[in-house]
């Protein structure tokens, strides 16, 4: 079936909508400076970082004081120390 007389008026409808009706004046655009926050917890977080990095890897008085103990052969560590260790890092490699 073949429809002709309609075709002319469906198409001037997207004839109308191709045009945009022109503006008169344009508003002022404002323009806003980006602005950072940081959050208190954040702060917080900032500086218990800072107090680990400037802390020293080694605590040299513990080493110090281990190596006097050694030197004297005062040192002594239980065998099941070290077995706990060993056995408490096994599990945690586990998980």
């Amino acid at each position: 079936m073949k429809i002709w007389g309609q075709i002319p008026q469906i198409l001037g409808v997207y004839d109308k909508s191709k045009t945009a009706p022109k503006v008169d004046k344009s508003s002022a655009v404002v323009s806003k400076k980006d602005a950072v926050s940081i959050s208190n917890q954040g702060k917080d977080f900032q500086a218990a970082l800072k107090a680990a990095k400037e802390a020293p890897d080694v605590r040299t008085d513990k080493v110090e004081e281990i190596k006097q103990k050694m030197q004297k052969d005062t040192y002594e560590v239980s065998g099941n120390d070290i077995a706990d260790k060993v056995l408490n890092s096994i599990r945690s490699r586990k998980l």
